[in-house]
């Protein structure tokens, strides 16, 4: 079997007497959507930190592509591959949609954003960014302002972003959060297509959509992985019904 694309080992993190991460082991490969699954406060806003560089954790590793990348800051990271989209929007929203995509094309390029003016009549990185719009469905949207977007295009401009950096990986952060029935329907499809590119690691509250994409899930309960394995296995067992799913399973 080929090495996972992104693995955690061992990964722990505890705040005084409150564990948060208790040696969690995660693999992500390629090809397939990971989905992580858990109640308010199971740990998954600190796994999805200590996994991008935003939180350093008390022990275990990360590793992306084989390399060991524990020590490594967010931008290191996102510059190896990992793109991360966020679950509350971190876009520009008085930039254009084609300004956005723009900014993660400069950042990939590793260019300083200060020059950021020239980069618009930049034509390699304008392509870069375009495609990207184009992949998400937005390329009628380029010259709006990200304002005026609604929620779930929003989404998609954030995927956009991290498209420009050509990843390795995705660290997904509920991208259905706040979507409708038809925005769901759209992102559902795009992340289905998108796995191919590069695998995803999701952490998402919507159920239908967890079961409709996952080629793999695992339960964080309490700081710790409860279960881990492809959705039919985890609708039927009966720990995890009894901590997360109930009637939905």
């Amino acid at each position: 079997m080929t090495k996972p694309v992104l693995e955690v080992r061992g990964l722990s993190k505890r705040f005084g007497a409150l564990v948060v991460s208790d040696g969690i082991d995660l693999s992500l490969r390629a090809g397939e959507i990971h989905a992580v699954i858990g109640p308010n406060g199971a740990g998954k806003t600190t796994l999805i930190a200590e996994i991008c560089g935003g939180l350093a954790p008390d022990a275990g590793s990360v590793h992306l592509n084989g390399r060991d990348v524990t020590g490594l800051p967010i931008r290191a990271r996102a510059k190896m591959g990992l793109a991360r989209t966020f679950q509350i929007s971190a876009l520009a929203m008085e930039d254009t949609v084609l300004q956005n995509a723009l900014l993660g094309a400069l950042g990939a390029a590793g260019r300083p954003w200060r020059f950021f003016r020239p980069v618009l009549s930049d034509r390699s990185l304008r392509v870069v960014a375009e495609a990207a719009l184009d992949r998400v469905g937005l390329s009628h949207k380029a010259a709006a302002r990200t304002a005026e977007l609604s929620h779930g295009e929003r989404r998609q401009l954030e995927v956009a972003v991290a498209l420009t950096l050509t990843p390795t990986a995705f660290v997904m952060d509920e991208p259905m959060a706040g979507l409708g029935t038809e925005g769901g329907a759209r992102m559902t499809a795009l992340l289905g297509t998108l796995k191919h590119e590069a695998p995803i690691l999701l952490v998402e509250h919507d159920m239908d959509a967890v079961f409709a994409l996952a080629d793999r899930i695992s339960v964080l309960a309490g700081g710790r992985v409860i279960a881990s394995g492809p959705p039919d296995a985890i609708r039927a067992d009966a720990a995890v019904r009894e901590a997360y799913l109930g009637d939905e399973a």
